[in-house]
């Protein structure tokens, strides 16, 4: 099995791609060692991992962000040794009983027009070029002209974040739906 690696706008994030689908729908996130035991075992052995600060599941890539402490050359052998040996032995990747999968079926279907454009544009146009750096963006709500978004995985903390939803996605929504007037992230 080879695993590719891919830097990230993020410079504390490694996108680790093992050729395979990671997850089939929906994206999983885990901010803390605590996170990790309850939801994945291997998420949980990346953090034991020392340096490691999160991980995040995509659906054919792992992100992985590093303390800013810590050195890419010294974290990816046993990185990429906990993801080879995951997926050699074929063991299920969240606990069922342990994490709430965030997927996009879950999503309650909306009768706003304009949150449904929002929602379609979202995932059409940005979920994919966002997954392309290694990360994900939820939708949190749509009121009076204001959008609420908030970054995941690589792109959480990444210096270039803002200008992402300002610059791209702001600029995005407004051009097709003009009751957008702002996005903001929501932490």
């Amino acid at each position: 099995m080879f695993i590719q690696t891919e830097e990230t706008p993020n410079p504390a994030v490694l996108k680790f791609l093992p050729g395979r689908v990671v997850l089939p729908s929906g994206t999983a996130e885990f901010c803390s060692k605590e996170e990790a035991e309850k939801g994945s075992e291997l998420a949980s052995a990346l953090f034991a991992i020392e340096g490691v600060a999160s991980v995040f599941f995509g659906a054919d890539f792992i992100s992985i962000a590093k303390l800013a402490s810590s050195q890419w050359d010294v974290l990816k052998p046993p990185i990429l040794g906990l993801i080879m040996e995951h997926f050699i032995t074929g063991r299920e990747l969240l606990r069922a009983d342990g994490f709430n999968l965030e997927k996009k079926e879950q999503q309650e279907v909306d009768s706003d027009p304009v949150v449904r454009k929002i929602k379609e544009l979202l995932d059409e146009r940005v979920r994919p070029a966002v997954a392309q750096d290694g990360g994900d963006i939820v939708f949190h709500g749509f009121d009076k002209g204001v959008v609420y978004l908030t970054l995941r995985g690589a792109c959480a903390g990444c210096p270039s974040a803002s200008a992402t939803l300002k610059m791209g996605v702001e600029n995005l929504l407004r051009h097709y739906i003009p009751e957008v007037s702002e996005v903001r992230a929501r932490i």
